[in-house]
């Protein structure tokens, strides 16, 4: 009876302010009025930085799982690490959300809060945690460690001399069985020290613990003292501020990088020591790439395509970037949207066994194919307001270009655009200028024409005598007939059949004479439909065109 008296005597001194016990914020923050089958998910970033591609695979997951099930997805932020957070990160990363469509229901940004859960923000929580923290002390799971750096070190070197295994545990919890009294008399002599939570477990001891995507998984028991909380910054560690939030805000169902699997035993524990119902983890794969022959983790320091920020930058179509992604979170997926290609993402019934167990490939080969064939698809009013509203802000040139004659531009980017198999040669906005600038006089200057494997004579030849038959009212048959007709008085081959079995006849075939009409025209070898090209550019320009050409060469 002492005993307790002294822990609460101990929990007073360290938290003499507390006033409210967990009973208080049980009621402040009741169950949830889910029903059967109801999912409350939650994505719990640190600001630390931009939005990772596996931090957005799991905010994805937690939307679309939510979703599926008629539940709610919050944001929170865990700003409890001071030291590592980038003055603002979080609006960054709601941002981010906001532009791919991942909207969450309950939220805390620029001090507006949606939601009876909050604060969303775990540093506006530090008196519900302190009283949590208080609780522990007072049945005696919790204490005060005054172990210094230089304690902790020595013990560290000492295990290693020993072949041990590293930690805070059993004999080397030096000060867990510190009495409260002397506590309290070492903490009123000034002694700095934290908090660490009292641990029950058995490190040779096993259990099976359930992870939704990677199925039964054999953990040690924790046996480790680990801090929560230290008494030079009033927030608790990211072990203990997200077992009290995930509890107050009802979470069922975390998701987070499998790099925390190895903390379970110790939240189990936490949650367990409250007496409370975890909720159900799923831990998703890293997120692989393949560098040359080695296979390695996206990094955040070697890899511009680990933010979410590259994509935004490179002018992807956000249904570019969820479809790629969707890919790797479940392997049916892909089977699913070609049976289902006029329906949503958040249509698919998400299956956490469906995703990979060791590590997710994210292709940037697979990224473009896939935004190709999206931005093929638009129709010209809505790729020119894409195009024009993304290069206001991340392509001048773009911009001007576009605002320069916009029924122009649109009429540039329709070639191809409305036929059964649409041209595919846009992956991103970025690349819209590198594929229409030669439509631009003003760009189409000091041309350097690669007529590889011909020769100046046949060049000339060529041009030379189309000028005397284009004539920019033809229609396309008769457009490419009189191409035909002018390739057989030249001496090369207009059926390419013929061409084929008897190329020693002649001097090339319809394709060559082609081919020089259309690098002459825009400096290119390949292009969309060289007949709408022209058409579009003009008699006048074209004949412009035809004889710099000849000129230059």
């Amino acid at each position: 009876m002492n005993l307790e008296k002294d822990y609460e005597l101990l929990a007073n001194t360290i938290f003499p302010d507390i006033d409210k016990d967990i009973e208080y914020y049980e009621k402040l923050y009741p169950e949830r009025n889910l029903k059967e089958g109801e999912k409350v998910t939650r994505f719990a970033p640190s600001p630390t930085g931009f939005l990772h591609i596996g931090s957005f695979m799991q905010a994805l997951i937690d939307y679309m799982y939510a979703k599926n099930n008629n539940g709610i997805f919050y944001l929170r932020n865990e700003d409890t690490d001071k030291q590592r957070e980038v003055n603002n990160a979080f609006n960054i990363v709601f941002n981010s959300l906001k532009y791919y469509n991942i909207l969450p229901d309950e939220y805390e940004i620029n001090d507006v809060t949606v939601g009876n859960y909050g604060p969303y923000t775990q540093s506006k929580r530090e008196k519900i945690y302190h009283t949590f923290i208080k609780h522990l002390i007072k049945i005696g799971r919790a204490y005060p460690c005054f172990c210094t750096k230089d304690d902790l070190q020595n013990m560290r070197e000492m295990q290693e001399k020993e072949k041990i295994r590293p930690g805070y545990y059993e004999k080397y919890a030096k000060c867990r069985n510190i009495s409260p009294k002397e506590a309290i008399e070492r903490i009123k002599n000034g002694e700095e020290y934290t908090i660490r939570f009292k641990s029950m477990g058995d490190y040779e001891k096993k259990f099976e613990f359930n992870d939704l995507a990677k199925g039964t998984v054999m953990l040690p028991e924790n046996d480790q003292d680990a801090i929560i909380m230290k008494s030079t910054n009033p927030l608790p560690t990211y072990h203990f501020a997200h077992v009290v939030d995930d509890h107050l805000m009802r979470t069922t169902h975390v998701v987070r990088g499998e790099e925390w699997l190895s903390s379970v035993p110790l939240h189990l524990e936490l949650f367990k020591a409250f007496n409370f119902k975890a909720p159900k983890y799923i831990h998703t794969p890293l997120i692989l790439k393949k560098d040359g022959d080695i296979v390695r983790k996206i990094s955040k320091r070697k890899d511009p395509e680990a933010s979410m920020d590259y994509y935004i930058e490179k002018g992807y179509p956000v249904e570019a970037i969820v479809e790629s992604v969707m890919t790797i979170i479940n392997s049916n997926y892909e089977e699913w949207h070609t049976a289902n290609p006029d329906k949503k993402f958040y249509d698919f019934t998400y299956s956490p066994k469906k995703m990979s167990s060791s590590g997710a490939f994210f292709d940037l080969e697979k990224l473009n194919n896939i935004s190709k064939n999206i931005i093929s698809h638009m129709t010209k009013e809505e790729l020119y307001e894409k195009a024009i509203k993304w290069s206001e802000k991340y392509d001048n040139k773009l911009f001007e270009i576009i605002n320069s004659n916009k029924e122009y531009f649109k009429n540039i980017i329709n070639i191809e655009r409305e036929i059964k198999k649409p041209r595919k040669d846009i992956a991103n906005y970025s690349e819209i200028l590198n594929n229409i600038w030669y439509m631009y006089d003003e760009l189409f200057e000091n041309i350097n024409y690669n007529f590889e494997g011909y020769t100046k004579e046949q060049v000339k030849e060529i041009l030379e005598n189309y000028i005397n038959i284009y004539d920019d009212k033809d229609e396309q048959d008769i457009w490419f007939n009189k191409i035909k007709d002018l390739t057989d008085k030249l001496g090369y081959c207009s059926n390419m059949k013929e061409y084929k079995e008897n190329k020693e006849q002649y001097k090339g075939s319809v394709a060559d004479v082609s081919n020089i009409i259309r690098i002459a025209i825009t400096s290119k070898n390949m292009s969309p439909n060289l007949y709408d090209i022209m058409k579009l550019l003009g008699k006048e320009r074209v004949i412009k065109r035809l004889e710099n050409c000849i000129k230059g060469i």
